[in-house]
């Protein structure tokens, strides 16, 4: 027994040893297929090694300063802080390099015809660990500097992580008290690309193509304004007889938040991006247009402008006046293709990009204290109906509700100086806006479909990591009475008129077959004589439709000496009886260039006119083929006495003629009968 008894000891000790050598066996053969699989991924996407790469400073040249991390190498002049060199996927560098060091990759600001390409004079490194390394070109204004110096102190920052395919770049502006008085028109930041390299520009998912090059424009016929160019002998017979403009690729701050460009022509196609992962530090509002990507090949981010707005955007500092804003940060996004008939997966690639960055926004990285990370700042949320004259209540559908400095109601728009934060809200009227910058604020809104702007009747306070619910909000949008008869639609934009065919000599084939966009097209504005030789537009109510016979753009008439003239549309219509006491003509501009709108009820013979918008506007829409600028709305007071019963004719006269820019774009035109006990509207 005892024999039987270690015998069967033995035999379980060696069951076990075999055991644990097949285990053992197992597993080394599970770690060699796991190490094989991971250099498989290695060999995949060459990327990836460098995935996890320290980032690496290198400012032991006095000249420069080199930041890597692996995947892209960032060459900084030392301590002027301009982008010299951006080098990604083999390419040594992906800026012009034929350019000056200061005419690659800048920051420039102007101040009326001033305009200064900002420079450091001193140079720090903020934070430099193994996975991020941000930078500082700090320029101080002295009053010892010359009159093109503008008084601002700017902090140019740039940052690059480990991992990212990219660099992240923002500015901190700030004048203590005592700097002397500025008018500021525009702060951008400009990228010139390789020209020999970057040839296909992508700004939406509509608004690519392959693009001529800056040559083209220099051999092209300069047409009424230096920047709109017949292309006349251009190195791709594509393009001949085209119009390029770089106003024609401008774009809406809420959409303008990825573009750039792509070596199409490259067996390994890279691109080169500007993503934008906040509006909050831009000037005027979610509807401001600006401008984008251009031929250069340039890449523009602009942080304020008054393009499309005029003089009335301009940040005005007062002598003395302290002011600190931070401008950014942005993300400079590089990626590649593995092949050349890839290339357009770049620009899907970039649009996900941006929605990560979206995601992550605010960052948590900055190393400023002026920067205001994620868990200091606010949330403001509630609920917005309207209540358009005697109707109930209703939702306030995909509202535009954001917050922006304390003024009067629609002041958003010409607003510069602050930060904005802006939503739509909801088909029920909810709306949330997060990350709120702590300060105090007003609240306004404005609702498609309604004319005016809303305002919330206090200030708002956003404390840091606070949160404010404004609950049930109403909104009644101007209105006296019921409405008589309409023109167009309450939207802001003048997109619904009659938008002409271009000039087939004068096109941008970008824009041939873009119904939407087709008001980008130069020349549009000598359309309306041809269109009405004889006469101006007579629009007749409840005949006419504004789809076809409004035109989009109220501009002068060009006569046979080739000088202008006002032009003067009527509006006929017809009264079945006159009430007693006042109507109301609501009239709503999308845009007002060097323009004044008339207006005569029935007697255009009357001087001076029943009424006058006086000269209003300077945003320039015609010329830049914009849709719409800042909004104008007048709330005009008629006695029943200028009205007849029966036929009717309304008088709208653009007086000003000194060229075809000089007009309005209208957005929406309404007769309001005398106020009732219940309004019908």
């Amino acid at each position: 027994m005892k024999m039987e008894c270690g015998m069967d000891k033995r035999v379980l000790l060696l069951w076990w040893y075999i055991i644990v050598c097949q285990l053992c066996f197992i597993l080394g053969a599970y770690s060699e297929d796991f190490s094989f699989r991971r250099n498989l991924r290695i060999f995949d996407n060459p990327e990836s090694s460098s995935a996890n790469s320290l980032v690496t400073l290198n400012n032991q040249n006095s000249a420069q300063v080199v930041i890597s991390n692996g995947i892209i190498s960032l060459t900084l002049s030392n301590p002027r802080g301009y982008v010299k060199g951006v080098s990604y996927a083999g390419i040594d560098n992906v800026l012009d390099e034929k350019n000056e060091e200061n005419d690659r990759g800048y920051l420039d600001i102007s101040s009326g015809k001033l305009t200064q390409r900002v420079h450091g004079t001193h140079f720090s490194v903020i934070t430099h660990k193994e996975n991020i390394v941000e930078v500082s070109f700090l320029r101080t204004w002295r009053s010892s500097m010359d009159a093109s110096n503008v008084p601002i102190n700017m902090d140019q920052r740039y940052i690059v992580r480990s991992g990212d395919s990219g660099f992240y770049s923002y500015v901190i502006f700030e004048r203590p008290k005592g700097f002397p008085a500025i008018t500021i028109d525009q702060i951008r930041i400009v990228y010139k690309l390789n020209e020999a390299r970057f040839n296909y520009m992508a700004i939406s998912d509509t608004r690519q193509r392959k693009m001529p090059s800056m040559r083209d424009r220099k051999t092209g016929q300069e047409l009424a304004y230096p920047e709109a160019v017949q292309l006349k002998n251009p190195s791709n017979p594509e393009f001949k007889g085209e119009v390029d403009d770089k106003y024609q690729y401008s774009s809406e701050n809420q959409y303008n938040q990825v573009n750039g460009w792509i070596t199409a022509d490259s067996e390994k196609p890279v691109g080169f991006w500007i993503i934008t992962p906040s509006n909050e530090f831009r000037n005027g509002g979610p509807i401001k247009q600006d401008l984008t990507s251009h031929v250069g090949p340039t890449c523009l981010f602009m942080f304020v402008s008054t393009h499309y707005a005029g003089k009335q955007v301009e940040i005005e500092f007062q002598q003395g006046e302290a002011y600190k804003k931070v401008f950014g940060p942005i993300f400079v996004y590089l990626n590649s293709a593995p092949s050349n008939n890839q290339f357009k997966s770049l620009w899907s690639d970039a649009k996900q990009k941006l929605l990560n960055e979206l995601k992550n926004w605010p960052y948590d990285f900055p190393q400023s204290k002026d920067f205001i990370p994620p868990n200091q700042r606010g949330t403001l949320l509630g609920n917005l109906r309207v209540q358009d004259g005697g109707n109930k209540s209703q939702n306030a559908k995909k509202a535009y509700i954001g917050l922006a400095l304390p003024g009067p109601a629609g002041s958003w728009q010409r607003e510069s100086k602050g930060y904005q934060f802006w939503t739509r809200s909801y088909l029920n009227g909810n709306f949330i806006i997060k990350n709120i910058v702590p300060g105090t604020y007003n609240l306004f809104a404005w609702i498609p479909g309604f004319i005016g702007d809303y305002k919330y009747n206090y200030e708002i306070t956003i404390k840091p990591g606070s949160t404010i619910n404004l609950n049930s909000l109403v909104y009644n949008p101007p209105r006296n009475g019921p409405t008589l008869w309409e023109i167009g639609v309450p939207d802001r934009s003048a997109a619904e008129f009659f938008v002409p065919n271009p000039y087939p000599y004068l096109t941008n084939k970008l824009y041939i077959n873009d119904p939407i966009n087709k008001f980008r097209n130069y020349g549009l504005w000598n359309r309306y004589t041809e269109l009405y030789p004889k006469h101006d537009i007579v629009y007749k109510v409840g005949v006419s439709k504004y789809q076809n016979d409004w035109f989009f753009a109220h501009v002068p008439r060009i006569l046979e000496n080739k000088t202008y003239q006002a032009a003067t549309w009527n509006v006929k219509f017809e009264l079945s009886n006159v009430l007693n006491g006042n109507y109301t003509l609501q009239l709503a501009l999308a845009s007002a260039s060097y323009a004044e709108v008339q207006v005569w009820f029935n007697k255009m013979s009357d001087d001076p006119p029943y009424f006058t918008t006086k000269r209003i506007g300077d945003d320039n829409i015609i010329a830049r083929h914009g849709i719409h600028g800042l909004y104008w709305l007048f709330s005009i007071q008629l006695p029943s006495v200028h009205l007849v019963k029966g036929d009717n004719t309304l008088y709208l006269r653009q007086s000003r003629f000194g060229s075809l820019f000089e007009g309005v774009l209208y957005d929406y035109i309404r007769l309001e009968s005398p106020p009732t006990t219940k309004l019908n509207v």
